[in-house]
């Protein structure tokens, strides 16, 4: 009888592209379509961020996203709806390598988010013999070498987080951090502003502090100007735009445009 051939596990994608040392460039997409994510990894960025803390997405939609994108040069990153150890197991070993999880307000609350993503002895993960992380048991290294290929990024979103930021970002098993404009800026006072100087400012002096406790650092910029201030002031990874806003920004201007020449139109047909 013919045996199933061994496979190892591939490194983490997203930790050899930073290793790079440029910024990697990123889209964010909260449509939950999977034709959309498909087509976007091959539009030319660095990665694509499939959001399931505020869009719709599911264990099986963040599946079918993972294949897709899979066929594409682009590099997956799973946002999940919270620091949950119950959805990171799930997620996990529905293969995602690269993990965002939002709101992380201590150095305790990541340190509980590290003990989830690892198996023992490290941490206290599930350990399942046949999912599709292991390729249903095909990566036969993968319980081993899991801890080490598996990337763990942490939101900064509030002004208590950025005070602590340095002692979160040093979190043995923290791989990077990244700044969330928006709620940031709720916390700062400034609701729906994200783009306020005093919000970018607060960001980019996090930048440093979190850089120096050894771990890469992330952010998402709320508009094109921000995007290119972050990527000039050095930072790992930049989120410069969003599915829903590529999507309706075009959408409205050409209904703006096409609606004006049907008013002319109107107009010459009332003369």
């Amino acid at each position: 009888m013919s045996q199933t051939p061994a496979h190892t596990l591939p490194a983490n994608a997203f930790r050899a592209a930073l290793q790079a040392r440029r910024p990697l460039l990123g889209v964010w997409s909260m449509l939950n379509s999977v034709n959309a994510t498909e087509a976007l990894g091959w539009s030319g960025f660095d990665w694509l961020l499939i959001d399931g803390e505020h869009a719709p997405v599911s264990l099986h939609d963040a599946m079918a996203h993972a294949r897709a994108i899979a066929a594409t040069p682009t590099i997956p990153i799973l946002r999940l709806a919270w620091n949950d150890r119950i959805l990171i197991k799930q997620h996990l070993d529905a293969g995602f390598s690269t993990i965002m999880l939002p709101y992380v307000q201590s150095a305790d609350e990541a340190r509980a988010a590290v003990d989830a993503m690892r198996y023992p002895p490290q941490g206290s993960r599930g350990v399942a013999a046949m999912h599709r992380a292991s390729r249903y048991a095909r990566f036969q290294d993968y319980v081993t070498r899991a801890n080490d290929e598996l990337f763990l990024i942490v939101q900064i979103e509030t002004a208590a987080a950025l005070e602590r930021c340095e002692e979160i970002a040093a979190v043995d098993g923290v791989d990077a951090v990244f700044f969330g404009p928006g709620d940031l800026a709720a916390s700062m006072g400034y609701p729906g502003q994200a783009g306020r100087p005093e919000v970018t400012d607060a960001i980019e002096g996090g930048l440093a502090r979190c850089r120096a406790a050894g771990a890469y650092v992330g952010v998402l910029a709320p508009n094109d100007e921000i995007s290119e201030r972050h990527i000039q002031s050095g930072f790992d990874f930049v989120s410069v735009a969003n599915d829903c806003a590529l999507l309706f920004r075009n959408a409205d201007a050409a209904a703006a445009r096409f609606q004006a020449a049907a008013a002319r139109v109107r107009t010459a047909a009332q003369n």
